[in-house]
């Protein structure tokens, strides 16, 4: 294990892969020898998941803003405080997929919410707890669209936005990689889901080797 744990968030447009590279991440690290938490937000925690609920619901179309965000700020409150600092304190590598950045794409540049505010109550949710290393796969938001509606299942309320709704997402994460570089790492996402792999295991392998580590081998 980690002589202290190493929190890894996986960030990015809907349709960019996240899912899908956030358990072949863990898997990987897995092999590494680190004992490893895969998670995800909204959600985590049983309490965390019922307020996914709500709020990914494709009926709630009369929710207001505020009120998006502070039901992910409490499903996140829940999910550090349960799970996330729990693993951390155990020397675990916990790879969530979505975290704070979420927030600030989402509710900040493309809902238009004042950062500041939404900055403080973030703090006051995670504790101040932020990822060692932010993974942010990006593609354009038109194919990533066109792979989450050629699913064949029914797309859930932030899902059916607009395409100008999740070109401004997009384009908040890129201006929260260019503000803080040293966490925040762009991947291309565009390719295979092996190229995708390589990419993110270039960048986790040299945060690995930089951090003080006793694997449980």
């Amino acid at each position: 294990m980690l002589k202290r744990g190493m929190f890894i968030s996986l960030e990015g447009v809907e349709g960019c892969g996240k899912s899908t590279q956030a358990k072949s991440l863990a898997e990987y690290v897995a092999k590494l020898g680190y004992s490893v938490v895969l998670t995800h937000e909204p959600g985590g925690t049983p309490i965390a998941e019922q307020i996914r609920e709500m709020l990914l619901e494709p009926r709630h179309t009369d929710m207001t803003n505020i009120t998006e965000l502070l039901l992910y700020l409490a499903s996140r409150a829940q999910h550090v405080g349960q799970l996330i600092r729990p693993a951390l304190a155990e020397g675990k590598v916990v790879i969530c997929e979505r975290f704070s950045d979420a927030t600030f794409a989402y509710q900040g540049y493309a809902r238009g919410l004042d950062l500041n505010p939404l900055e403080q109550v973030n703090r006051m949710a995670t504790g101040g707890l932020e990822p060692d290393l932010t993974l942010l796969l990006d593609m354009e938001v038109e194919d990533g669209l066109s792979r989450k509606r050629g699913g064949g299942y029914t797309l859930d309320r932030l899902e059916s936005e607009s395409v100008d709704f999740h070109n401004k997402v997009r384009e908040g994460y890129l201006t929260i990689a260019r503000r803080w570089p040293q966490r925040v790492k762009v991947i291309d996402a565009e390719g295979s889901i092996e190229d995708v792999h390589l990419r993110i295991r270039e960048c986790v392998d040299q945060r690995l080797r930089s951090k003080s580590i006793v694997n449980s081998r």
